[in-house]
């Protein structure tokens, strides 16, 4: 029968290792002369210094043929989304429910709005986008003509929103039966949604639910246009003080003051019927104030 190994104690164990580490004997170093250690440092030093060299060439060569201003690849949308401010989505829908008697209710919307419409501040606009912009028709640019390379962006200012602009009335109409709301179409690089430059697109609302409880509906600006003036896009980098053409609308609610609306921007080449994307071309919300 084979003689039982005999189990080594700590302190030998740890002899065995610190002669790992070095060996007086052979003059190794972890199993290694120090001359094979200085070979394979320098073989994996130049290993891994061709391979940053590689990989960093092929980052500047992705970077070098990418154009900063417009993606290469784009998952375009048809036409884009719709949104509607004040921002008080549902689980599913857009519930805007407010009470003229209480404070705490329509000022929760007022200051909505007034976050919103900050950076669309008459006086900030006039002091960033300051170029006098020809209405009605596209404003195309070809070349950055603007300071520190960029495209020129025209202004549009709070006041063009008229009684919704928040100076006339500071509540928005949220203090009673007349309130605003502000929808604004999404940005797409390039996009222009009429073939025409004469024919701007406009936001039209209908009432979806509760027809008799809505007495009248105004758009500022005129008509709910969206001047043509503010496309195309060119993106952030190309316009950083672009902002989107606004609209807003003011309902008159009588009766049960309680109406399901849709609010769609009108244009030949903007759709609203894709039944996976809701938002797209249009926005649908509920509108009710209590009291």
């Amino acid at each position: 029968m084979a003689a039982l190994k005999e189990k080594r104690t700590c302190g030998q164990r740890c002899e065995d290792f610190g002669h790992f580490v070095w060996d007086s004997d052979e003059g190794k170093f972890m199993g290694r002369t120090p001359e094979k250690w200085v070979y394979i440092s320098l073989y994996y030093l130049s290993f891994y210094a061709v391979m940053t060299s590689l990989f960093s060439l092929a980052i500047w060569t992705l970077m070098y043929t990418l154009d900063p201003y417009t993606p290469d690849y784009q998952d375009r949308l048809a036409s884009p989304g719709v949104m509607v401010w004040p921002d008080t989505y549902g689980e599913e829908v857009i519930e805007i429910t407010y009470n003229t008697s209480d404070k705490a209710s329509w000022m929760k919307m007022t200051k909505i709005l007034n976050e919103f419409l900050e950076p669309y501040n008459d006086t900030k606009q006039l002091e960033c986008n300051n170029y006098n912009c020809t209405k009605g028709k596209y404003f195309l640019q070809k070349h950055f003509l603007g300071p520190h390379h960029t495209k020129y962006s025209c202004p549009f200012l709070q006041s063009m929103l008229g009684p919704c602009s928040g100076f006339e009335d500071p509540t928005f109409g949220y203090n009673c039966s007349m309130p605003c709301v502000i929808i604004k179409m999404n940005r797409i690089i390039n996009y222009l949604p009429t073939n025409r430059t004469d024919v701007a697109p406009y936001v039209n609302c209908t009432v979806l639910e509760g027809e008799g409880n809505v007495a009248k509906i105004e758009y500022f600006p005129e008509n709910g246009n969206m001047d043509p003036s503010y496309f195309p896009y060119y993106g952030r980098l190309a316009q950083p003080s672009y902002v989107n053409p606004l609209v807003a609308v003011r309902f008159s609610l009588v009766g049960a003051k309680h109406a399901k609306i849709q609010c769609r921007v009108v244009s030949e080449k903007i759709s609203y019927e894709n039944y996976h994307d809701p938002y797209e071309g249009k926005v649908i919300f509920s509108l009710k104030a209590l009291k």
